[in-house]
């Protein structure tokens, strides 16, 4: 029976005109002028609003190259509903406004065999916003080819747990036909956030931010779950999708193939001067095979 997650943020988080986001993704791709490599296995890339971080992300869908690859692992965090497990979805097709995405059935029943996933209702997957924002995207990069979706939602997993799912996870990595879309914003800060880190020695609030989220993505580079582990636990800084980066640096770690990742680009929805402003990171990466 056919289960249809709807595009719940379509027409709020970004338009729900087909032609309008279609000329929105091919102005951001066309702009960012990069060329597509079969060498890319995964990308990071944030999940705001298109409005603020839709150009951003532009920088880590514009390096897929769609030949190969007929699976997509996409994996985020949850910012709704409390869980220290991954959730698997229970829906068959996730809509979007310029073309529908089929759920990869089999993979998650080989997934939910492992006992160690829950699965999510319908409500929950319509509620979070995480994976859903990298989905127009992908429709759009993997136009024209047949590949299928395997959403998996990454709770407040335990440093222990992000291992044991890394581990159990890594032989997706192995095989050249999957792909891995990593949902992740970077720093939150402000009053509204409950997050001030501020030094001074880097001059106005907006570069000792960027300071401190350059330091997280350098840590990310290294594809070392402990230090990034580290990192976050000294800094406390606000990355919503630091589970399914460590689960994701887990995975690399696990598998055959020598997976780097590297960030190609960073902004910031707007620039903090004074303690009453807020702001949110965006920072876009691709996981590539290293030769």
């Amino acid at each position: 029976m056919e289960k249809i997650r709807r595009a719940s943020h379509a027409g709020s988080w970004y338009t729900n005109n087909p032609q309008k986001l279609e000329e929105e993704l091919d102005g951001w791709l066309t702009e960012c002028g990069l060329t597509k490599s079969s060498d890319v296995r995964g990308v990071i890339a944030p999940h705001a609003g298109y409005s603020y971080s839709g150009r951003a992300a532009a920088f880590a869908f514009a390096n897929i190259d769609p030949t190969n690859i007929t699976r997509i692992f996409l994996l985020g965090p949850s910012h709704h509903h409390y869980t220290h497990k991954c959730l698997l979805s229970k829906a068959t097709i996730y809509k979007t406004p310029i073309g529908d995405l089929p759920i990869d059935l089999e993979v998650i029943e080989e997934l939910k065999a492992t006992g160690k996933f829950d699965m999510m209702d319908l409500d929950i997957d319509e509620a979070e916003h995480s994976m859903e924002m990298h989905l127009p995207y992908l429709v759009k990069v993997f136009r024209g080819y047949t590949v299928k979706v395997v959403p998996i939602m990454v709770g407040a997993v335990s440093a222990e747990n992000e291992a044991m799912y890394g581990r159990l996870l890594a032989k997706y990595i192995d095989d050249p036909t999957n792909f891995f879309s990593v949902s992740s914003d970077f720093c939150h800060w402000g009053s509204r956030f409950n997050y001030l880190h501020y030094d001074k020695k880097h001059g106005a609030i907006h570069k000792s931010i960027e300071a401190l989220d350059k330091m997280g993505m350098e840590i990310i580079e290294t594809g070392d779950a402990d230090e990034f582990k580290k990192y976050l636990i000294k800094t406390d800084n606000t990355i919503c999708g630091r589970h399914p980066i460590r689960v994701f640096l887990h995975m690399s770690k696990n598998c055959s193939t020598k997976i780097k990742i590297k960030f190609l680009r960073y902004e910031q929805s707007s620039q903090c001067k004074s303690m009453r402003d807020s702001s949110v990171s965006y920072a876009s990466a691709v996981a590539k095979v290293d030769h």
